[in-house]
């Protein structure tokens, strides 16, 4: 190479192109759409989980609760891996999406029908586990969703791939406001007919996975193809064999059938694990509350019973998952930029990609666990009411701990599969999910019925997901370069100590005061780390430079 290629190389990884910025700010506009989108579906839900267990009954929310964490374990592999898959495939085949979109979905329909079916055929075991036979015929219906949802991720993943990320959020928002009004309404009508509420909720869930489908098909076919982004000028060496190397041939062979299905079962590996320890706490302890209730009550007394705990750790989960939640819209965009980048060869922006998603999920992250995790009564409160909260304000306090740190963990297997480690984030998934099952083997099996095994629970799960964070963090750190910086990390923790030690000592606040308390609260987080100088003049000046 000569001394003039050897400069012009060093300075187009060194400095970003007009090309790469152009790709930062349609992410930086995507990630606000879908950002706002993942607002309005955690706010729906909060909605719909506040009000089902006033239309079904404690009980019975706690009953549908069960059936939900059995099959989202299938369901967000599904959904995450259809996303992905398509997303990298598509992003991969600029200039020849379409083709690259028909051929993923010859390997995602009939995995649809696949995975629907076997998982009709285990409901009466798994309600069996469960320790509620009475499960099992909403458990079949549900079998329905997945098939949808093996049809509906796809779409999802050809405009994420496209970078048509408001089309993505639009469709976030539409199947937001449709679930809700299934659940809550068609679980009513059975209700005051005298029927099961929680079949009415069941069939409603069903009827808004069957309309999302058709509405997602026709703004796909509607909207055209992205526009390819420009090309960095000059080139490095391994992005223009990349380029010379993306003609339709070449794409379409990657997406054989056995090819893609390789692959795709790679992702679905780390997204199967990482699903599972979402859900496998309250799994558990169903199974052990159902097994746990007094047996000198009648069989309905007991079901009751046990049903309600579940309910009340339900609820718990409801708002320790919420920086999950809205931090997906970070692993949305982040994926396809990092996945690109690095079939690019380009190994410097790839870094750079990582660093700055990783450090903005940590700081956003650390926000919310220390408003949930620091009024833990008064949100229970204002969703639920006192007896919920009186029930689970200490399990959710140790339960949002835990959780952020599985957001982080779910940021940084994200990154390892986007730069082709599915392996290595499917082993950290696994020892994840190992971990908390054990613990709370060890810890919530043999914890006194009720309140204490819920405690149990959200301890063991805490403590196994910070222990699988530190692992994956290494990991990345040391595949790409960048995580979330050090300093960064310390200031964040820092901060949320301070405002938990804070909750403690606090009362219980009523519904009116709740949003003026929880603002405070981000109010003296935000200021914690501006004094501690980890948010600076440089971050507004990004944020205007994004808005603009």
């Amino acid at each position: 190479m000569t001394a003039s290629a050897r400069s012009t190389a060093t300075t187009s990884s060194a400095t970003p192109t007009a090309g790469s910025a152009a790709t930062a700010r349609n992410a930086g506009r995507g990630g606000i759409a879908v950002l706002g989108a993942k607002v309005f579906f955690v706010l729906a839900g909060l909605v719909q989980q506040t009000l089902l267990p006033q239309v079904i009954g404690l009980a019975g929310y706690g009953a549908f609760s069960r059936i939900l964490a059995l099959v989202n374990i299938p369901n967000n592999v599904v959904v995450a891996t259809s996303t992905q898959g398509v997303s990298r495939a598509v992003a991969r085949a600029t200039g020849h999406e379409r083709e690259a979109f028909r051929a993923t979905m010859r390997v995602h329909v009939p995995l649809a029908l696949l995975v629907a079916g076997a998982f009709a055929l285990a409901a009466p075991r798994l309600a069996a586990f469960e320790g509620a036979p009475y499960i099992a015929r909403p458990l079949m219906l549900v079998a329905i969703v997945l098939f949808m949802y093996g049809v509906y991720a796809p779409v999802i993943g050809l405009l994420n791939g496209r970078g048509q990320f408001t089309r993505q959020a639009m469709l976030d928002v539409s199947f937001a406001v449709l679930r809700t009004a299934g659940l809550l309404v068609v679980g009513y009508l059975f209700t005051r007919d005298g029927k099961s509420g929680v079949l009415g909720a069941t069939l409603g869930f069903v009827a808004a996975a069957l309309l999302i489908v058709p509405i997602a098909a026709s703004m796909a076919a509607r909207s055209p193809a992205a526009a390819p982004s420009p090309a960095p000028q000059p080139e490095t060496r391994a992005a223009l064999h990349y380029r010379e190397q993306a003609t339709p041939s070449t794409i379409l062979a990657r997406l054989a059938p056995r090819t893609y299905l390789t692959e795709l079962l790679s992702l679905a590996g780390a997204q199967f694990f990482t699903s599972a320890v979402m859900q496998v706490d309250i799994t558990l302890l169903g199974r052990f509350l159902s097994h746990g209730v007094s047996s000198g009550l009648s069989a309905e007394a007991a079901a009751k019973s046990a049903d309600e705990w579940v309910a009340v750790y339900r609820a718990c989960q409801l708002f320790a998952f919420l920086p999950y939640q809205l931090l997906l819209s970070i692993t949305q965009v982040l994926f396809p930029m990092v996945a690109r980048a690095k079939a690019q060869g380009d190994e410097a922006a790839v870094r750079r990609y990582v660093e700055r998603g990783a450090r903005l999920a940590a700081i956003a992250c650390g926000m919310m666990v220390a408003v949930v995790a620091g009024l833990p009564s008064t949100l229970l409160s204002f969703a639920f009411g006192a007896e919920v909260a009186e029930r689970g304000a200490s399990t959710l306090r140790i339960l949002a701990i835990g959780q952020g740190a599985f957001t982080m963990l779910g940021i940084a297997t994200t990154v390892l599969a986007s730069i082709g480690r599915e392996r290595v984030s499917a082993v950290i998934a696994l020892g994840a999910l190992g971990g908390v099952s054990l613990a709370c083997f060890v810890l919530a099996s043999r914890a006194p019925f009720g309140a204490s095994q819920l405690q149990a629970t959200a301890l063991a799960t805490s403590i196994a997901l910070v222990v699988a964070l530190a692992v994956a963090a290494r990991a990345v750190s040391t595949l790409t370069g960048a995580f979330v910086p050090l300093a960064t990390m310390m200031r964040v923790l820092v901060a949320i100590a301070a405002l938990v030690v804070a909750g403690v000592f606090l009362p219980r606040f009523g519904r009116l005061l709740m949003p003026v308390v929880a603002t405070g609260f981000v109010c003296a987080y935000v200021g914690m780390l501006i004094g501690t100088r980890e948010l600076t003049k440089a971050d507004l000046t990004a944020l205007r430079s994004l808005r603009s």
